[in-house]
């Protein structure tokens, strides 16, 4: 038995691998076909974009001189404060608010408000109150913050009341159930959220790097190249940003398999 389910692993892994392969070089072709009916330069052939960020990753800016590294860690830098300080502010505000009707009854006219806001809409203003690098994290701050918020309290109304009766029946106090059953329950959806949330976090690094210095980020790259025209290179900036969003989502699915894996519980 075990061996057959290693043989379908493997054939799913295969499968998997082929599919994406099959699927890039389509969307690849399909770049191409778009460039050569546009004959635009804002639209360069995939061969251009690949030369240009085989420069990038080699050579650096082209302009200011500073390497690909220097901008994918400042990005980073802001992205991740950004992330770990949504995460410590909406995950305690999620399970109060989760936990007690009437707290998010009074709240979630705040949050009904606020949420449908772009979070690109506070770039400029968080710029001017905290400076290029605070104001892009806390950019990053509300674009994920939502998204973290809104899955944790869905989670926690979503517990199986008769665990918590039969906690209380137990003996269990409130402090009790509060760590060993709200918690628990809601981490799958915690990590739904953590995986919607680094997606638009991505999105919201970049647009708030559009006002930034030289040093704000791969964002300030992408838009340098296109004020100069270099639109080869500013792909290039594309594609750089795409593989750290992929990569960072993919880690957090990965977390949330383990996770859930070893809860017992599926996503």
């Amino acid at each position: 038995m075990l061996k057959y389910d290693e043989h379908n692993k493997y054939h799913r892994f295969i499968r998997t691998v082929l599919i994406t392969a099959v699927s890039l070089i389509a969307f690849v072709c399909l770049w191409w076909v778009v460039s050569k009916i546009a004959n635009n330069a804002a639209i360069p052939e995939p061969f251009e974009t690949f030369e240009a960020l085989i420069d990038l990753v080699c050579n650096g800016d082209p302009v200011t001189g500073l390497s690909l590294t220097t901008y994918v860690v400042s990005s980073l830098s802001k992205f991740l404060r950004g992330f770990l300080l949504a995460l410590a502010i909406a995950l305690p505000i999620g399970l109060i608010l989760g936990n007690f009707k009437r707290v998010r009854a009074f709240v979630n006219p705040w949050i009904e408000v606020l949420r449908p806001i772009a979070p690109i809409a506070w770039a400029p203003i968080f710029i001017l109150l905290f400076g290029y690098i605070q104001g892009a994290t806390f950019v990053v701050f509300i674009g994920i913050f939502f998204p973290l918020l809104t899955n944790i309290i869905f989670g926690v109304t979503k517990i199986d009341k008769v665990l918590i009766d039969a906690s209380k029946t137990l003996g269990a106090s409130n402090m009790q159930i509060f760590l060993k059953v709200l918690i628990p329950s809601t981490v799958p959806y915690l990590m739904n959220g953590i995986k919607v949330g680094l997606g638009i976090g991505w999105m919201c690094i970049v647009a708030a790097e559009l006002y930034a210095t030289p040093l704000g980020g791969i964002g300030f790259y992408v838009a340098n190249m296109i004020t100069y025209g270099a639109f080869p290179q500013a792909y290039a900036g594309i594609i750089v940003i795409a593989v750290l969003g992929l990569l960072t989502t993919g880690l957090a699915e990965y977390i949330s398999r383990r996770v859930s894996r070893r809860m017992g519980m599926d996503v």
